[in-house]
């Protein structure tokens, strides 16, 4: 019997911040040394952290990420370490992946399958790598490879496998969308047990900007059985001792990779992902806040259902005592929601600041009336105090330099029901992939994890509304959220065409209304701050639509 003890270092690395990657990285060495392990695992481009984006094109950081390296590899003393960097050959740039033993480097992976859709766009800067190579680390073959190589049948792991490998390492940077580590795990075990090899899948764990990366690393034996998972979205160091049957290594020669991505869905609704989403969106704000250099965040607290989840991860995020709510009552604020506002900030534990608006919105009205005379009120009068609020947030964040979080969700931007340098105006959407329907579900969870009415409970139940106008509902501009979440599920997330959609259920008028707000309202979201992603594909980096656009679905 051959053994190998393995720690797989799921750490939370900052893009851009080399210094602190390298300390964090050689820390984590020198843990696995102190637990006898034979080789100690990083994530994919550990060093620069993921995804460096334009920072590659910068010849300096290539530079730095290339001596970080070789501080690394001086910690390597009597352990071996797979470290994923940034490779440069002839100013042509790969990513990478440095097989490190003992101070020594005895090869570098170059990743063979580079993704180019959704978030990533990895051919923009790196060339694919062409080998698919075996080393042996005490007296074990073992075979490296990074992120999407893993995904195809007739990839790295399948030719490293017939190359004699044991044991597969590949190293990861997956962002998260729901339900995903299902899917990763079914697809690692599918490809460990075609392959009767061992495969320890590591990926990395924090917020980077819009991508959370989640974590959940594990290791798969050759018959497809998890032996060991790491935890979601927590940096930890995972050791599995993988005990192997001695056998020779079967006779190889190079083979050409060929083959596609294999085919992984998850339709929402197969899993309860309530606990799962809100820990993804406590940890991307958390380090969207950190990793940026802010110390604290306000929140217009509404009285609303959205505001109060934001506020709620906020807390959850970055502590009570960084976490601030401006209640701003205009002439159509509800006596309901003042008490939910402050019911909320009093639940929560956080300091709410009340500042009116009715004052500043007879100042607006009084400047425009001439112009506006025997014009009727609109939606104009209605996105002026959404702007009046706008306006006190980021006063707020001016002057004590707190971080504004907003609270629009998915469903209000995909329709475009927010208000340009109103409602939208900040610096983080906590809740921008977040469809409206799941709002409520994660506010339940929360209560219910927490074993108490945190969010109160009529904000649970009562009708959603603006409140910018008399009798204001949600319902006056849109359908129902149970009605339109499922279409804008099926027009943006999977990309159904118009008769795909009606015969889910969906009316002919209704369908064309909500797909003609979508289109109509990307000029809107592009002028919004960044948010978590949550679904398969989110608005921004996942889904690139051009603002001026003729063409129809319908």
């Amino acid at each position: 019997m051959k053994t190998i003890r393995i720690a797989l270092a799921q750490i939370n690395p900052t893009v851009g911040g080399i210094e602190g990657n390298v300390l964090k990285i050689c820390d984590y060495i020198r843990k696995a040394r102190e637990q006898n392990s034979g080789v100690v695992v990083f994530p994919e481009l550990a060093i620069t952290g993921y995804p460096p984006e334009d920072l590659l094109l910068k010849q300096h950081f290539i530079d730095d990420n290339l001596e970080a390296l070789s501080r690394v590899i001086e910690n390597t003393k009597d352990i071996a370490a797979v470290v994923g960097f940034v490779d440069r050959k002839d100013n042509i740039l790969y990513n990478a992946a440095a097989i490190i033993r003992n101070r020594k480097i005895i090869g570098v992976y170059h990743k063979v399958f580079l993704p180019n859709y959704g978030v990533f766009d990895e051919y923009r800067y790196f060339r694919a790598g062409t080998e698919t190579p075996v080393y042996t680390i005490d007296n074990i073959k073992i075979g490296v490879n990074i992120c999407e190589d893993i995904w195809y049948p007739e990839g790295p792991a399948k030719y490293q496998a017939l190359a004699g490998a044991e044991v597969i390492l590949n190293i990861n940077a997956s962002p998260y969308h729901m339900g995903k580590a299902h899917l990763r795990e079914k697809m690692v075990s599918e490809r460990a047990s075609d392959n009767k090899i061992v495969i320890a899948y590591l990926n990395t764990v924090g917020g980077q900007d819009e991508l959370v990366f989640d974590g959940g690393s594990f290791v798969v034996d050759k018959a497809g059985e998890i032996i060991v998972r790491g935890r979601q979205f927590e940096e930890e160091m995972i050791i599995s001792e993988i005990v192997l049957d001695s056998c020779n290594a079967s006779s190889y020669s190079p083979l050409k990779l060929r083959g596609g991505r294999g085919s992984y869905e998850l339709k929402r609704g197969e899993g309860g992902f309530e606990e799962e989403v809100y820990k993804a969106l406590v940890l991307g704000t958390r380090d969207y806040v950190i990793k940026n250099d802010f110390k604290q965040a306000v929140i217009g607290l509404s009285g609303g259902i959205d505001s109060a989840l934001v506020a709620a991860v906020a807390v959850d995020a970055i502590g009570r005592e960084n976490v601030s709510g401006i209640f701003m009552p205009s002439p159509y604020t509800s006596k309901e929601s003042r008490e939910d506002a402050y019911e909320l900030a009093k639940n929560l534990g956080i300091k709410i600041i009340e500042t009116p608006i009715s004052n500043i919105f007879e100042v607006y009205r009084e400047s425009l009336k001439m112009e506006f005379k025997g014009l009727p009120e609109d939606k104009t009068e209605e996105n002026l105090q959404a702007r009046i609020r706008g306006n006190i947030l980021m006063a707020f964040s001016n002057k004590f330099g707190w971080l504004v979080l907003t609270t629009g969700n998915k469903s209000e931007m995909s329709v475009g029901y927010a208000t340009l340098y109103g409602d939208m105006a900040g610096g983080f959407a906590v809740i921008k992939d977040v469809p409206k329907t799941l709002v409520y579900e994660l506010c339940k969870w929360k209560n219910s994890n927490e074993g108490r009415a945190v969010i109160p409970e009529r904000v649970l139940w009562k009708e959603p509304s603006a409140e910018l106008k008399p009798d204001q509902k949600d319902t006056d501009s849109l359908p129902p959220y149970p009605v339109l979440d499922p279409v804008l599920k099926a027009y943006i997330e999977d990309d159904k065409n118009f008769d795909d959609i009606l015969s889910s259920g969906c009316e002919i008028e209704c369908t064309k209304k909500i797909i003609q707000m979508i289109d109509r309202s990307e000029y809107k979201r592009r002028q919004s701050p960044p948010g978590i992603k949550i679904t398969p594909r989110a608005f921004g980096r996942d889904r690139r639509f051009p603002i001026t656009n003729k063409y129809r679905s319908y």
